[in-house]
């Protein structure tokens, strides 16, 4: 089988975030970057079916600036065996992201494409619903467990809704989004990282897919949350039974 799998550089979540004054974006001078954490999972659940399935292939694609090249090295060191970095400067938009994977989809002709959900700097959780209905694909998103047939024909997905659990069964090739329950990716190994400096890393520029990127929305305003106001305490439950109605007004 040959697996595609997603990968996208983000703020470390344990990362403090600031808004920059003019509310244009967040400071990224001093931010440690990594990979996704939802795209991590799609390349560990890419690497457990290599190990199932002899002869396997793991390819990961990003698109990005060249720094994003940092992120993929670390899918690679994961036991990935090759990587594509779609080169584009600018932040591109969920829909034309959807595009340029198509584009590298129709080219590498994967089994199966293995993407996080979404990203935990914009939660767009939007391209990979794109990129099915681009290819005409079938898909299953929030991905708790995943499994495919015998002969690899076919892939049943599980998936958790809304007051219990779901499960879908699609032919192959399709796509699946993967939500924090699959599995629990693993650590690159020394030997991995070393490898990982020899593995191919192919640059693709933008302009080369033919793909429109200019962006369709523009930024308005950033502003970080409003700081928590301190609490109060009561003398009785009486007063605080009429605080909830007259203040917070949740009863």
């Amino acid at each position: 089988m040959k697996i595609l799998a997603t990968v996208k550089r983000v703020p470390d979540p344990e990362t403090s975030i600031k808004v920059k004054p003019d509310g244009t974006g967040i400071v990224t001078d001093n931010i440690k970057w990594v990979v996704n954490p939802f795209d991590e999972i799609a390349v560990e659940e890419s690497l457990r079916i290599k190990e199932k399935v002899a002869g396997s292939e793991v390819v990961l694609v990003s698109v990005g600036s060249k720094v994003v090249q940092e992120q993929l090295r670390t899918g690679l060191a994961m036991g990935a065996d090759r990587a594509i970095l779609v080169v584009a400067d600018d932040n591109v938009e969920p829909l034309a992201v959807a595009r340029l994977l198509q584009k590298v989809v129709e080219s590498e002709k994967p089994d199966i494409v293995i993407m996080g959900k979404q990203s935990i700097d914009d939660d767009s959780n939007a391209v990979g619903q794109m990129l099915a209905e681009l290819l005409g694909w079938p898909q299953a998103t929030f991905a708790s467990k995943l499994e495919l047939s015998g002969d690899q024909k076919s892939a049943t997905v599980m998936r958790e809704v809304d007051g219990g659990l779901e499960t879908l069964s699609f032919p192959l090739p399709g796509i699946v989004t993967t939500d924090l329950r699959l599995n629990e990716p693993r650590y690159a190994s020394l030997p991995g990282i070393m490898k990982a400096r020899k593995k191919e890393l192919k640059e693709i520029p933008v302009a080369d897919l033919g793909v429109d990127v200019a962006p369709k929305s523009k930024i308005v305003k950033m502003e970080p949350p409003p700081k928590r106001q301190a609490g109060k305490k009561v003398a009785s439950v009486e007063e605080l039974v009429h605080l909830l109605h007259t203040e917070a007004k949740v009863i």
